[in-house]
């Protein structure tokens, strides 16, 4: 009988946890140790109050679920007293009980683990083990006995590690009397009452709850993952492929460093030939006092039909580099454009040539010219 209904608290206990998703401990996790004392009497045939003697026990457990735990026990009853018609013990116990047992948390079995200790619980206890009493063995009474235990502990937690109980229970002596009398089956008269009150510390850091998760959900998040893997797979193409072409960019930069500008350090103005039309600063609009100079250039062309004019312009070295390649462009052009449109002279007869920064003259503002040569045949 008692075999059974320890079975069926620890399935019970199991179908609790069950219920509960709780991470797997380790097998030296929720082990606790605590040092018990109190009091024992006899259930019947003896004053209650009157045979009362002093208790010390020590226990040891391991809590196998939430709900459930295993453990064992030692406890003795001190030496203070005589059961009346017994013999005193000449030892300094008059018994004692050694056994295992079964422990289960009532409110984590029907209410659930809450994933955090309780500031209270209640446990429903049922155990086996030996008992003995301390007889004078001249008197033949010294006696062994199987023996089963049921109890509660009303637990206080005072902290994750330690807890505070008061524990009352009943011992029963399974193998029967002494001188022969027939056995006992939890038999009152073969009983003791024990009440005891308990410190135990708990060891390990309890159960932890981790959600559950379904194979859709696994599915989902698998799915987000590679989703974001491919993204992140296409951000390191397009990050290789502007890298490769700022790579580029960067050649060319350090290309356009390291080349040397072209200055044209000496041009000849020895013949008379030779035209010039000056600009202003950054600019490469012919002005009202430079237009004489190309109507001079104008009328040279129209009076020798077989001539030809080759233009270079030039910019000063003031200002970005190239910027003044592309300004000296634009001021040989500017020349030619005025002899096509406002003089009529045939695009065949002009060249013009953009030459970069000229440092022909010594007064840096002459150096914003174009240099018309006139070439006859």
């Amino acid at each position: 009988m008692k075999k059974t209904f320890l079975t069926a608290v620890a399935a019970l206990g199991a179908l609790a946890v069950s219920a509960q998703v709780v991470e797997q401990p380790k097998f030296f996790d929720n082990w606790s140790i605590g040092l018990d004392g109190g009091v024992t009497t006899p259930m019947s045939h003896h004053p209650f109050f009157k045979s009362m003697r002093g208790v010390a026990g020590l226990h040891i457990q391991k809590q196998v679920t939430p709900a459930f735990a295993l453990g064992v026990e030692g406890a003795f009853g001190v030496n203070t007293s005589s059961w009346k018609g017994r013999v005193h013990s000449s030892t300094a116990f008059d018994n004692s009980y050694v056994g295992a047992y079964g422990a289960v948390d009532l409110f984590n079995l029907f209410g659930g683990y809450q994933c955090q200790t309780r500031p209270f619980t209640i446990e429903a206890v049922g155990g086996a083990g030996w008992g003995h009493e301390y007889i004078n063995e001249a008197n033949g009474e010294d006696v062994n006995y199987f023996a089963t235990k049921a109890g509660l502990n009303f637990n206080f937690n005072v902290s994750d590690h330690v807890t505070i109980a008061i524990k009352p229970s009943v011992v029963w002596n399974m193998t029967g009397g002494y001188n022969g009398q027939s056995s006992a089956s939890y038999n009152i008269n073969r009983a003791t009452f024990n009440l005891m009150a308990g410190v135990t510390y708990n060891f390990g850091g309890g159960f932890k709850c981790v959600r559950p998760y379904d194979q859709g959900e696994v599915d989902a998040l698998n799915g987000q993952i590679n989703d974001l893997r491919g993204q992140l797979d296409a951000c390191a193409v397009t990050a290789a492929a502007w890298q490769a072409k700022a790579d580029v960019l960067g050649n060319e930069l350090a290309a356009c460093k390291a080349r040397k500008p072209e200055v044209v350090k000496e041009v000849s103005n020895q013949y008379n030939s030779v035209r010039f039309v000056f600009f202003k600063i950054g600019s490469y609009k012919i002005t009202a006092d430079q237009q004489p100079n190309v109507e001079m250039i104008a009328d040279y062309l129209k009076n020798h039909p077989k001539a030809k004019v080759i233009i270079k312009g030039y910019a000063s070295k003031d200002g970005n580099y190239d910027f003044n390649v592309k300004l000296a462009q634009n001021r040989a052009e500017a020349v030619r454009d005025a002899l096509i449109k406002k003089y009529k002279i045939n695009s065949n007869r002009i060249v013009a040539q953009g030459e970069g920064i000229g440092n022909m003259f010594e007064e840096e503002s002459w150096n914003r010219v174009s240099i018309c040569t006139l070439e006859t045949e």
